[in-house]
């Protein structure tokens, strides 16, 4: 076995592959951006290099870096993670020709993978099913309008060099075709430095199903079963799990020989995943084959029984793979969701900046989490926003899914603002609960899944504002020499004064003011006309315990002088910030006089000239930032007086971008 491994990667998957490294014994060494000197792979591995500066091109994404850390530290091998050099042939070939050993497939294989159209051709070799549509060289924009047309629509557009959904685009119309194919073509050059597209017919409401292959250098491959992975949003995946609730066993054991002759097609060695669309009727069909480890991986891991890491060294270094296919067993039901540093509520807004708090379930057989962040550390803007995975088993499915409901429910993110409560939602919705969903589904029903700005209701707000004031004395600690001072006292009692609170919520844009009278659990509340009688409320740890006009509760709850976080009866998660008790004015709602960066990111397009009229929502500019595109849109209607960025230009948060006239 290797004893010296560089992990060219970083954050959670670096931190993955350190810990099975040190399990078998094995030196790591990582490598590290100026962004990233402090960050948890870096202070887990055994060493690590400086390679560059803090974006990915000027660090994670340099070979020549890389290599000259992997010669100077002595590594015999390098494992890539997934994402940034994982697929690079060069990279791999550059690994062969320095005498390292690339933790991965061979070059030939991730080449013959790496072009969408390469492989389709490929797959259709061996027999492995395909969707119909134009894979060829000739990129003329009105050949490939006519190919579409022959196809017939929907249809799909896709970089033929990408991977991960950018640039994809889903096209029902030749009046469509063009500014789809614009937009893909940009993204694909900026994202992948190649332009060329494929077209592939749309299946309307598909599944996406992918396999876990592993193959060695003693010609064996084998499948591992499957990961459904419909649970996307923009084609990115939010909910991965296994086995996949619509499989029968017949087609599980058709679609896992395909996955195993596209594996043996290429001559593949270490671990890949072979990916399918899969119609509504059954059948299915070659999407891709990504030749890496995938992002979720652990679930197959949990319900095998296996190290997949552990697998890739073990290969890598010669070994033969430690089961046959006709060994390869799977029990229970595992599912995967991602914690991501995001906003929901403004269209998934990547965020950034410092985890002021970062509580996460207890580890268990149960319960597994995979990150590469902790508490105090920040989420930068240069990379992706992954804050932790959160990974569940169970013996079925709907074991697993309330396992995955409680472990979330544990979870709270403080500092950047994070998509917790979208998962909660998710994983409760009957789409999911009855696996019935397909890739589309989140797209078409976001506001199922999303809160928006619903008010909380009366009973929400009292059981809040209890938990509040339950908090706040039992901050209050009185002197042990005077026990029974009224200074030690948090009732708001005066003389000749009842006493009354008023706890004040705010939630987004809106403030909640309940006035309260009484202490010790025993409380009068009132929010506007409405009146409640609260007896018996104690906090035991994280639980709130109360009788609300008689009605007892039992609701999750965390709260102090900052924030109330709560779920209420049904589940469902809010949080309030606690403000002051004085005079608040609402933030103005409708609109301003300008548009401004959300965060450090690069100008792509410049939609807006001086002097436009143009229309509240209109789009006047689009940005790249966190791996993603935003499109930054009129907040009115009104005449532009300036445009103060152009397309390339790097901005920082808060640039003023856009100015109207008054």
């Amino acid at each position: 076995m290797f004893e010296r491994v560089l992990i060219a990667n970083r954050g959670e998957i670096a931190c993955r592959v350190i810990r099975t490294c040190r399990r078998l014994g094995i030196r790591t060494i990582a490598v590290y951006s100026e962004a990233d000197r402090d960050a948890q792979h870096v202070r887990q591995a055994d060493e690590a290099w400086p390679i560059g500066g803090p974006r990915p091109a000027d660090s994670y994404l340099r070979i020549d870096a890389i290599l000259d850390a992997a010669r100077k530290s002595g590594a015999q091998a390098i494992h890539p993670g997934y994402g940034f050099l994982s697929e690079n042939t060069a990279f791999s070939r550059a690994c062969k020709e320095a005498g390292i050993v690339f933790i991965g497939p061979d070059p030939e294989s991730i080449e013959a993978m790496g072009s969408k159209a390469a492989a389709k051709h490929l797959m259709a070799k061996h027999a492995v099913p395909l969707v119909p549509g134009y894979d060829g060289d000739n990129q003329d924009n009105a050949f490939l309008a006519g190919q579409a047309h022959t196809i017939g629509y929907p249809l799909i557009i896709k970089p033929s060099a990408g991977g991960g959904g950018k640039g994809m685009q889903v096209v029902r119309s030749d009046a469509e075709f063009p500014e789809a194919l614009a937009t893909a073509q940009r993204v694909a050059q900026a994202a992948f430095g190649d332009a060329s597209m494929l077209l592939e017919r749309y299946i309307e409401q598909p599944r996406h199903i992918e396999f876990q292959v592993f193959g060695d250098r003693h010609g064996h491959v084998i499948h591992l079963g499957e990961r459904e992975c419909s649970a996307q949003r923009r084609y990115q995946k939010v909910l991965e799990e296994t086995p996949s609730p619509f499989l029968t066993p017949e087609r599980r054991k058709a679609m896992g020989e395909a996955a195993v002759a596209a594996a043996r097609a290429v001559n593949y060695v270490g671990a890949g995943t072979v990916e399918f669309i899969v119609g509504p009727a059954g059948d299915f069909h070659f999407m891709e084959m990504n030749t890496r480890l995938q992002v979720e991986h652990p679930v197959t891991e949990l319900t095998h029984g296996i190290d997949l890491v552990e697998w890739q060294l073990r290969v890598a270094d010669g070994e033969p793979l430690p089961l046959t296919q006709e060994h390869v067993a799977s029990a229970g039901h595992a599912i995967e969701v991602r914690l991501y540093a995001e906003d929901p509520e403004q269209n998934f807004l990547p965020g950034s900046g410092k985890l002021q708090a970062l509580r996460l379930p207890a580890p268990s057989r149960h319960v597994r989490l995979d990150g590469g962040v902790v508490a105090g550390d920040t989420v930068t803007i240069f990379y992706d926003p992954m804050i932790a995975k959160l990974i569940v088993w169970d013996e079925d499915r709907p074991r697993a899914l309330a396992r995955l409901r409680q472990a979330l429910a544990e979870c709270e993110i403080e500092g950047p603002k994070s998509n917790i409560a979208f998962l909660e939602r998710l994983a409760r919705h009957p789409a999911v609960v009855e696996g019935r969903i397909d890739t589309g589904y989140l797209d078409r029903h976001l506001d199922e899944f999303v809160s928006g700005h619903a008010a909380p209701d009366e009973r929400t707000l009292f059981a809040a504002a209890t938990a509040a004031l339950l908090a706040d004395e039992a901050g209050v600690r009185a002197d042990p020499a005077d026990p029974h001072s009224p200074w030690a006292s948090a009732d708001a009692w005066r003389i000749g004064h009842p006493g009354k609170r008023i706890v004040a919520l705010a939630r987004g844009d809106g403030r909640f003011e309940v006035e309260a009278h009484g202490h010790a659990g025993r409380y009068r509340l009132r929010h506007g006309e409405t009146g409640c009688e609260v007896d018996g409320a104690r906090l035991d740890g994280d639980v709130l315990h109360a009788r609300f006009d008689g009605e007892a509760l039992r609701l999750p709850v965390r709260a102090d002088a900052r924030r109330v976080l709560l779920h209420d009866a049904d589940d469902h998660r809010w949080r309030f910030e606690r403000a002051a008790a004085y005079a608040w004015e609402a933030k103005d709602a409708a609109g301003g006089n300008q548009v401004v960066a959300p965060m450090p990111g690069r100008i792509v397009l410049v939609k807006a000239r001086p002097g436009d009229a143009v229309e509240q929502g209109q789009e006047l500019l689009v940005m790249e930032a966190m791996k993603m595109e935003l499109a930054l849109k009129a907040p009115r209607a009104g005449t532009i007086e300036s445009v103060n960025a152009t397309q390339g230009e790097f901005v920082e948060a808060d640039t003023v971008l856009v100015r109207f006239a008054s």
